[in-house]
């Protein structure tokens, strides 16, 4: 098996699409996660204001918490953990470092 070329840069701030050759493996689900992640992430950060990241972060916890049901997952109370962590000043630097680690894990 050859090994893998690296992932190409789009120029365009964002990461690269999947590799298809990982289609189906579990490397290939935590990618898509940390994608989900951090696009979910920068998408709050710069276009929502303070106020509704807050909520939408309340509502993604409480959807967490019912994430034994088929449309909900457990997947949803870090990620409303996040998202009002963006409105906490102290939680604000340590939150964009960890986009910024995502991100690099990404490209």
């Amino acid at each position: 098996m050859s090994p893998r070329p690296p992932p190409r840069d789009t120029g365009s701030g964002r990461p690269p699409a999947p590799d298809p050759s990982t289609k189906g493996t579990g490397e290939n689900l935590v990618k898509q996660i940390k994608r989900f992640c951090w696009r979910t992430l920068v998408w709050a950060r710069d276009r929502l204001p303070p106020g509704i990241r807050s909520i939408l972060g309340l509502l993604f916890c409480v959807g967490g918490v019912f994430g034994f049901l088929p449309v909900l997952g457990f997947w949803m109370f870090p990620l409303g953990l996040c998202l009002i962590g963006l409105d906490v000043p102290f939680m604000r630097s340590r939150l964009n470092r960890i986009i910024e680690r995502l991100e690099r894990d990404l490209a």
